[in-house]
């Protein structure tokens, strides 16, 4: 079985390659490609796989756009970080996909359904990638904040915004003139606000732009410290289960 792999997390591309090893000794993955670009100019050159393994999220775009150009006749299983909710998409257009990162069991059950449907599965049709590219398309992420001056009411830019942190149940937004503001947020509401491009959560206390980062060190316990700028009253440290996560996240 050929199989081709699109996919731009190098580690999350070797993780799926050695999952598809395991599971499927007789699987040859002939291609793992990182960009809507590069997929289009394969899929031209390249004989036809048996089954694509296609992230939603590409460098250079969205995924989706490739069947506009290179229409993509063999089944496809998607690979995503969204959440379940929004995935309602594909089960209206009765498409496999996978959440990263990908659970070996939810994998052999992908692949026992591809052995079901194999010979069966139909390209998709353009309507259907328009709903789906509108499905996923880049949310609404916060602009500005009001906040309180005085006796007024103003507002900041959330790019100006260096970092968020909590400190005695208030919300700060630290600005890079070193003043600083109280927002009417939770942590966790703003990380969903912010655009992940651009902002981390770090831990439970702080979210950083990428921005202020000055420096990151390794730090005991397996974990990294952070230097920011402007430099805050407290170390920041980046929490174990998320040293991975935030390493990806600064090589993209």
């Amino acid at each position: 079985m050929k199989v081709l792999i699109i996919e731009d997390e190098k580690p999350a591309a070797r993780r799926l390659q050695q999952l598809l090893e395991e599971k499927r000794p007789n699987a040859r993955v002939t291609g793992i490609i990182e960009s809507v670009e590069r997929a289009v100019q394969w899929l031209q050159e390249k004989p036809e796989p048996d089954l694509v393994f296609l992230d939603i999220q590409l460098a250079d775009g969205l995924s989706f756009e490739i069947f506009r150009q290179a229409p993509i006749q063999a089944p496809v299983i998607f690979t995503t970080a969204y959440d379940q909710y929004t995935l309602k998409a594909f089960k209206l257009n009765s498409i496999d996909y996978l959440l990263k990162p990908i659970d070996p069991d939810e994998l052999a059950q992908a692949l026992e359904k591809f052995d079901r449907l194999f010979g069966q599965q139909q390209p998709l049709k353009l309507d259907a990638i328009q709903g789906l590219i509108q499905a996923f398309a880049q949310p609404d992420y916060k602009e500005r904040f009001i906040i309180k001056a005085g006796q007024q009411l103003t507002y900041i830019r959330v790019e100006d915004i260096f970092y968020c942190y909590s400190e005695d149940g208030l919300v700060f937004a630290q600005m890079g003139n070193r003043k600083r503001h109280a927002i009417d947020y939770t942590l966790d509401q703003l990380e969903a606000m912010l655009n992940p491009r651009d902002f981390f959560r770090l831990n439970r206390k702080i979210i950083t732009h990428i921005q202020s980062i000055q420096k990151v060190e390794p730090y005991f316990n397996s974990r990294l410290k952070l230097d920011l700028q402007p430099s805050p009253a407290f170390d920041i440290i980046v929490s174990r289960d998320r040293v991975n996560d935030f390493k990806n996240w600064l090589d993209k």
